[in-house]
This record gives C-alpha cells, sequence and structure tokens, in this order.
C-alpha cells in the first residue's frame, strides 16, 4: 500500500461516536483542528496529484498549517501540536516519543487507553492514549506494511520490526477483548558491549572471560531463559567473539541480530501469504543453510520442530553454532529440547533424542530477569555426557542470592565459580584457544 493510499484509508477511517468524540476533545483541546489540518492537507496532496511525498515536505506543509492564525494555536503549543500531527500522519501516533526516549526498552499498547512502557526491568502505566482501536490499528497497519505484512480479522497476529530493528508483536479483535494490543521489544541505538554487561552486573569478568573463550574454541552453546530475559543481547555480545574470517549465517523469525563482522549472510522466516501460502519456516531456512557452507550457524531462537535440524547440524562438524530458547533452568532446557524434537515427526526414542543433545550441546547459558528488575547469568553449566539414559551436566558458575535487597532496591547476590573444572577445555585449546584455570576458583 503507497503512502498516499495509507493517508487516504486515514482520512476515511470512522470517526468515534460523537459521547466518545467529546471525551476526547475534553482530554485534547486540539483535537478537531489536528483533525482538519491533518484532512486538509492530504486533500492538498491529492489535488496535486502527486505520487509520493518526503518526509520533509509532510513536515513543511504541517508547519505551515499550523502557523495560519485561523486555526486558532498559540505561539507556545504550535511546535508540539506540529509534532503531534506529523507522527500520526508519518510516525508512530501518541507512542512515538516513546519510542524515542532511551530510558524505555519496551512499550506495551493494551487498547487505546492503556500505554505501558519497561524502563530498568519496571512496568509504568503512562498518561498516553489514542483516540479510539482505530487509532492504534492505524499504527499497527503502517508499522507491520514496511515489511508486506498485514494485520487483519483474517490474520489478527501478526510478529514484524521497526527499521531500527526494534521487535513487534500486534493482535487485534476478535482474539483481544481490550482492543488491539502492541507490544515493541526496543532495539538500542547502540549494541550493548560486553563491558556494559559486566557493569550492569550480568556476569562477572571470569563468566565473560570463559563464555568468551568458548566461543573462540567453537563450543556449541544455548542461551536459555525467560520472556525478556536478554537473551537476544547475550547472544549478540557472545557472536561478537566469532573470529572475522568465518562465514557466519544467521537465521530469526525477525531480524535483530547486530553482527560486527563482514562474512556473514542474514536469513528472515516468512509467514504464509493472504492465501495461506508461501510460509518459509526456521526449520527450512536451517536446512538450506547446511547448503551454504557456514563456519557458524547462529539460529535467534528454536522453538520447534527445527531444533532437530540444529542437533544434527551441531553433531556433523558445524561446531561453534549459538541459538536461543525459551526455559527456566538448564534442565528445563533438555526438557524442552527433548519436546521439541519430538515436535518434527521423527520417531525417535528418547534415549537417541538425549544422546544427540549430549554429544551436540557443550554449554548451557541461564539468563534470569530478577524481580528486582535485573537481568544476569544465573547459570552456567556443562553437558557433560550420559548417565544411562539422563543427560548430565555440572554447574561451572553461579548467582547466589539470599532474595534480599540493599538500599537501592536491587538483590544482594555474588557470582560464584563452583571449583570444578570443565570437561570442555581440551576441546577449546585444541581449537587453539587458551584457557586461564583461574577463572573457575573464586
Amino acid at each position: 500500500m503507497s503512502l498516499l493510499d495509507r493517508l487516504e484509508n486515514q482520512k476515511n477511517t470512522p470517526q468515534e461516536s460523537t459521547q466518545e468524540q467529546n471525551a476526547n476533545e475534553t482530554s485534547d483541546q486540539y483535537l478537531y483542528v489536528k483533525r482538519k489540518i491533518h484532512t486538509d492537507i492530504i486533500d492538498s496532496i491529492n489535488r496535486r496529484g502527486k505520487s509520493s511525498v518526503d518526509r520533509e515536505e509532510m513536515r513543511k506543509l504541517i508547519q505551515e498549517a499550523v502557523q495560519e492564525e485561523e486555526n486558532g494555536i498559540p505561539r507556545i503549543d504550535r511546535i508540539r501540536v506540529a509534532a503531534e500531527i506529523f507522527n500520526d500522519i508519518l510516525g508512530y501516533g501518541p507512542i512515538e516519543e516513546l519510542l524515542d526516549n532511551p530510558e524505555y526498552s519496551e512499550v506495551m499498547v493494551n487498547g487505546p487507553k492503556q500505554v505501558y512502557v519497561e524502563s530498568h526491568g519496571k512496568l509504568t502505566l503512562t498518561g498516553i492514549t489514542f483516540r479510539d482501536d482505530a487509532h492504534v490499528t492505524s499504527i499497527i497497519d503502517r508499522i507491520v506494511s514496511q515489511i508486506g505484512r498485514h494485520v487483519d480479522e483474517a490474520s489478527p497476529m501478526v510478529d514484524a520490526r521497526l527499521p531500527d530493528g526494534s521487535r513487534v508483536n500486534a493482535i487485534i479483535p476478535p482474539l483481544s477483548l481490550v482492543g488491539p494490543v502492541l507490544t515493541i521489544r526496543k532495539f538500542g541505538k547502540i549494541a550493548l558491549t560486553a563491558q556494559k554487561l559486566i557493569e550492569f552486573g550480568s556476569l562477572s569478568p571470569k563468566m565473560l572471560a570463559f563464555l568468551e573463550a568458548c566461543v573462540k574454541g567453537k563450543l556449541n552453546i544455548i542461551v536459555a531463559g525467560g520472556t525478556g530475559s536478554g537473551k537476544t543481547t547475550l547472544l549478540n555480545v557472545l557472536s561478537s567473539y566469532i573470529p572475522a574470517d568465518e562465514r557466519i549465517i544467521t537465521i530469526e523469525d525477525a531480524a535483530e541480530l547486530q553482527l560486527k563482522q563482514d562474512h556473514v549472510v542474514t536469513l528472515e522466516a516468512r509467514p504464509a501469504n493472504l492465501e495461506g501460502k508461501g510460509a518459509i519456516t526456521i526449520r527450512s531456512l536451517v536446512k538450506n543453510a547446511l547448503r551454504m557452507r557456514p563456519d557458524r550457524i547462529i539460529v535467534g531462537e528454536v522453538r520447534s520442530e527445527e531444533t532437530l535440524d540444529m542437533l544434527q547440524a551441531m553433531n556433523t562438524g558445524h561446531d561453534g553454532s549459538l541459538t536461543t530458547i525459551h526455559a527456566n533452568t538448564p534442565r528445563d532446557t533438555l526438557s524442552r529440547i527433548e519436546t521439541m524434537v519430538m515436535m518434527s515427526g521423527m520417531e525417535l526414542p528418547h534415549k537417541a533424542i538425549r544422546d544427540q543433545v549430549a554429544s551436540a550441546i557443550d554449554i548451557i547459558i541461564q539468563q534470569t530477569r530478577l524481580r528486582d528488575g535485573t537481568r544476569k547469568i544465573t547459570n552456567i553449566t556443562e553437558i557433560t555426557g550420559m548417565e544411562g539414559d539422563v543427560v548430565s551436566m555440572q554447574d561451572l558458575f553461579v548467582y547466589d542470592t539470599e532474595g534480599k535487597l540493599d538500599s537501592s532496591g536491587k538483590f544482594k547476590g555474588e557470582f560464584r565459580a563452583t571449583g570444578v573444572r570443565p570437561h570442555c577445555i581440551e576441546k577449546i585449546k585444541q581449537n587453539g584457544v587458551p584457557v586461564n584455570i583461574d577463572w573457575f576458583t573464586n
């Protein structure tokens, strides 16, 4: 859909009832004049028969309209009103200012009258509102149409991303009973570095040194954790340790990884079209990646049948692969992997699956968002093999806390090496990476 088509749709969007409109006009004294300017600008562009309008030209048209005395906008409010009109036409409406604020890591729109933000791990209700459901839906449509996706009653759920890489999920009625719901996990303007993670208290220097050796030493690593625990951020940091002379293939549902190496091939899954055809799954991309001569395969997240293909890749010479998974503990990670392998349709005995897991995966990193809002690596766990029918593992590093808060409202705790010498040290050394035994002592 072209820009002018979207503008015309905005103009023709049904207005809310008189009662709702009066209530909104009370909360926004310039609502009527903003709508009038919005409509006048679209009519002006259409009369001139222009096929496209750039952002600067639109900004100029809005500023000229706002400054007209007949619109009755006091000088002190003109800059703000012009920005609001521009955001409604070409930006992301009322939430534009939230997306521009680096303090907020997530923006959550629960229908038109509830907009929450996450800052430093805590949720806060803002005073920002939309006019009505149609207003929220128009912003959702603007976001998803940028990458060729759509949302309507036939396809009421959609994943997308903003131009800066921020992850977007939207779900609309009839599935949502509170109106259109929009969740945006913002992508930082500047990618977090390993040093920043140490400063934030996410892990200790010894843990980071060991993880760097694991990546350079081509161990297969899974980052596990709950929603919003920082898995992708950590995956980005770990990926930065991959040598620049290796061919890296990344596979994601919605591209988020920010690798700085030169030789990176980025693949992205594709949903079905309006006719329900044309879907390209993560599993298909993993299979295809094996034919692309990868040195490393990085899957943004395994959540279904592609897990089997990822394990097979790890077991067939593609060492140094990285991925993330939703799981609450390292042991839970193994259970989740086993369940997802069974979803592939392969009739494999449980022991065969566990054998594959034990031989494929070297390290599980457990990432956790604590109740105080901080994100920490709570376990670095090594897979050591099989004991009977059970995959054996051992913790190398843990985060210990008594659950007590300090004066700043954060949990008191410390990162601790368990004193165990990892079996994987030999594999790391064989790949020419030095290991310091002091990492594993306190």
